[in-house]
């Protein structure tokens, strides 16, 4: 059986214009919480909880350096993304809820 709870939690992290918008700055690389911050017309608070909503989906890794918080698209995390997308919305020839099988 799906943990549909982790899986919202990869999906959630797509469905709001400002962690789009944050992850459109992410594509051309590793990024300061401050130069996110610059880029973009929210609080620091309203940030930091875009930035774990991304991080906690496995989207976005963090890494601190000194007072700031640098973030960049996690690779494995960007693939398990697709992966589940292609895997959800595959139409199995099945009819088992429960089936495994990959037709």
């Amino acid at each position: 059986m799906r943990n549909h709870t982790a899986d919202a939690k990869v999906f959630k992290a797509f469905c709001d214009v400002n962690r789009l918008q944050i992850l459109e700055l992410l594509r051309s690389g590793e990024k300061c919480a401050c130069v996110l911050l610059e880029n973009m017309q929210i609080s620091q608070s309203t940030l930091s909880y875009h930035m774990k909503i991304l991080c906690d989906s496995g989207v976005v890794v963090g890494r601190t350096e000194g007072k700031w918080t640098h973030y960049a698209i996690s690779d494995q995390g960007s693939e398990k993304a697709k992966e589940l997308l292609a895997e959800l919305t595959h139409k199995s020839t099945c009819s088992q809820t429960d089936c495994t099988c990959k037709g």
